[in-house]
């Protein structure tokens, strides 16, 4: 067998492996899908209302697209199996451009890297990363990074498409417009996508919920995983006064509370715009300072994806899947430099399958095993993110290295961005 046939049985195994593991799993992997994505699709259709335009979402409007296609296919087999189908069809749109035509080239080399690295990460997240609505960023995420160099507009209008799904891609389409020549036309179609859906949402009248996925999340608690909850969990384990885990009916998630509790709450938001705006800067210096686009682009991608991460709130584990697509490409511009970062990546989805499903009572329970566990699991995103920011700060200016983004064409963006 060919490397390339290898690969897409390894897909197929993969993907299949996974959607069965959600059906066996402990706890409820898969709960998100048949609790709360197939109720608001049957809502939709039957008239009975629409979430972002009738009632307030949590997530932006499109999201609801790919629950109504699920409910669209679900003769398949049902529900679950519809979303599980409709999640694999995406990835393997995208994991066919990634692999291309199949030429054996240096660059093409990156690109089976890239996407033995994808498959792995899949497995090591297991079920929630199939069975959750950041699934169906993941491979559009990909296909925009893919079509970033070469065709911008169609990349812009991906992303955008994403954002409007999942936030997280916004941070993405930002690197862009920090990075690239072209920034303007990345812009354009961003807001020119933003005020197609705003224009449907309110033609449909649904004004008031607009932006409800935003002012949702600002008045969140501390989510149980997120590494801001740590101490509160170890406070928990000790059994210390007024430290506790309770579940939060109203967004359906285990939440921490403790001393000053709502003095950190009020802190997380602004210190995740200051740290956002850190990194912009930053990113912005070296881009004005000549640094290539192959050197800069991957590691600042990936430091604003990760700082939603770290400074957020909310900590639930499918957001590792934010991790694959600008690592995905990092490893076929640059697979030597991107080693540590996937390496670690690839640990974190790991650690975080064990934390949910499988060890997640221990974790509910305050107990060490859990505790210690979430805790590497955080302490690891952090550390990968101080790696990738000192990765940002290193990157030469043009006084050392004068590649722009057309320079990419030499290694692969060439073949890329013309669609592959």
């Amino acid at each position: 067998m060919s490397t390339r046939q290898i690969l897409w049985a390894a897909f197929l195994l993969v993907h299949l492996g996974v959607a069965v593991i959600g059906w066996i799993a402990p706890g409820s992997a898969m709960g998100d899908v048949y609790l709360v994505y197939e109720p608001w699709s049957t809502k939709a259709t039957n008239g009975e209302g629409i979430m972002g335009v009738t009632e307030p979402f949590v997530y932006p409007q499109l999201a609801l697209v790919p629950m109504l296609l699920a409910r669209a296919s679900a003769w398949a087999g049902g529900y679950i199996i519809a979303w599980s189908i409709v999640v694999t069809a995406l990835d393997a749109i995208a994991f066919a451009v990634l692999l291309g035509h199949g030429r054996r080239t240096f660059a093409s080399q990156g690109r089976t890297y890239a996407a033995w690295f994808w498959l792995a990460g899949i497995a090591a997240l297991g079920p929630v990363g199939m069975y959750r609505i950041d699934a169906i960023v993941v491979p559009i995420a990909i296909l925009g990074l893919l079509w970033l160099a070469g065709r911008p507009v169609v990349a812009a209008a991906l992303l955008a498409v994403g954002t409007w799904i999942k936030i997280w891609p916004a941070a993405l389409l930002a690197t862009a417009f920090i990075v690239m020549r072209r920034r303007w036309s990345i812009a354009a179609v961003s807001v020119g996508i933003s005020a197609i859906v705003a224009a449907g949402v309110l033609a449909l009248g649904g004004a008031a919920h607009l932006l409800s996925f935003v002012s949702g999340q600002t008045g969140r608690g501390l989510q149980l995983e997120a590494p801001v909850s740590t101490p509160y969990l170890w406070c928990t384990m000790f059994q210390q006064p007024g430290c506790s885990v309770y579940y939060d009916t109203g967004i359906l998630t285990y939440q921490v509370t403790g001393p000053a509790i709502d003095t950190v709450i009020a802190l997380m938001t602004p210190l995740l715009v200051l740290a956002v705006a850190a990194i912009v800067l930053l990113g912005a210096y070296k881009s004005r300072a000549g640094a290539s686009f192959v050197r800069l682009f991957p590691p600042l991608s990936l430091a604003l994806v990760l700082v939603l991460i770290v400074f957020n709130k909310v900590g639930s584990p499918q957001f590792m899947t934010w991790l694959i697509p600008p690592i995905v490409f990092w490893i076929v511009l640059d697979r030597v430099r991107a080693t540590v970062p996937a390496g670690l990546a690839l640990a974190l989805l790991g650690m975080t399958q064990l934390v949910y499903p499988f060890w997640y009572n221990f974790v509910l329970a305050a107990s060490a095993p859990g505790v210690v566990l979430l805790t590497i699991r955080n302490i690891v995103e952090i550390v990968l993110l101080v790696i990738v920011v000192i990765r940002v700060v290193q990157v030469p200016t043009k006084a050392r290295v004068g590649l722009r983004e057309t320079d990419v064409v030499d290694a692969d963006a060439a073949s890329f961005s013309k669609g592959l």
